[in-house]
């Protein structure tokens, strides 16, 4: 018989609302300021590292320029992050709507708003980047859309946080490989740099967070989060690219998208993305039981 792993204390919350506050005061970016945003694209870089892209191994890929296929890794960057502005609109909301109902004076409530400020910049730098390469706004479907209305609406405690953790942390997977990528365009590079080092802090408030909550959740609570957690998931994994890129390249969107979905490299790149996050969920039970399903039918496990 196995022993039970060993789960390490976690640090109390204001101690640790007040480190990552000074954090914030010490690295943190403005990216108005310290991106060049008028710095000329590098000819024969990459949007992301070519074996990241979702066709890359396929036949539609072989059949594609080297050329088309820069063009196309530039749109799935910006595709990536649009769902990623889309879900850190919504976490705004959710942190928004937690600090409402409680004592702004303390440093965690403190730190809520100070992610929320956070996110804010990454919404405009996502969507500046998207505007510099000069590519389509890859904005999510109607039904997407309004899911995440209803995610932000009835998301909270486990969902809030798990689906938080989730996001951030298969988007920090990728950008860490890009940004140390000399191939990757240096505002490709740049964008992940900044995002990778805030994104930092907001992760360990959400991993130490669900860590403090889950022992006190109900049955009933953990698998309404595991449902709610595996959906946000699944819609994420699924519109990370959105079909139109493949236009760009002269590619049926459908046929581009089948084409992925079926790509066992990119299968694998989804697995790879989110392994550390899995792993840590499903420590604080949340990934189990019928729900598995939806993330196994993402690739996600």
């Amino acid at each position: 018989m196995t022993a039970p792993a060993v789960r390490k204390p976690v640090q109390d919350r204001e101690a640790t609302a007040e480190r990552l506050l000074r954090s914030s005061v010490e690295k943190s970016y403005e990216p108005h300021l310290d991106i060049d945003w008028d710095a000329p694209l590098v000819d024969g870089l990459w949007g992301i590292p070519p074996h990241r892209s979702s066709l890359h191994g396929t036949a539609l890929w072989d059949g594609l320029t080297e050329e088309q296929r820069r063009t196309l890794t530039i749109h799935e960057v910006c595709s990536v992050a649009r769902i990623g502005l889309w879900f850190e609109i919504i976490l705004m909301q959710m942190l928004l709507r937690y600090a409402y109902d409680r004592d702004p004076r303390r440093a965690h409530i403190q730190y809520a708003l100070t992610e929320i400020a956070d996110e804010c910049r990454h919404s405009i730098m996502f969507a500046k980047m998207t505007e510099r390469y000069g590519v389509p706004d890859y904005a999510p479907s109607g039904l997407t859309h309004n899911l995440g209305r209803l995610f932000k609406t009835v998301g909270y405690g486990p969902a809030m946080f798990g689906g938080t953790l989730f996001v951030e942390e298969i988007l920090d997977r990728f950008q860490r490989e890009s940004m140390r990528d000399e191939t990757v365009q240096p505002l490709t590079r740049m964008v992940n740099r900044i995002h990778v080092t805030e994104e930092a802090r907001h992760v360990r408030y959400a991993r130490e967070e669900l860590q403090r909550i889950m022992p006190r959740t109900t049955r009933a609570q953990r698998e309404i989060g595991r449902y709610l957690l595996a959906r946000i998931a699944f819609v994420v994994a699924r519109n990370l690219i959105h079909p139109d890129v493949y236009a760009s390249v002269g590619i049926d969107p459908e046929i581009g998208r089948k084409a992925a979905l079926a790509n066992p490299h990119w299968q694998e790149s989804l697995r790879w993305s989110a392994a550390k996050c899995v792993e840590f969920l499903r420590d604080q039970g949340l990934i189990g039981g019928p729900t598995e399903l939806l993330w196994k039918k993402a690739y996600l496990v």
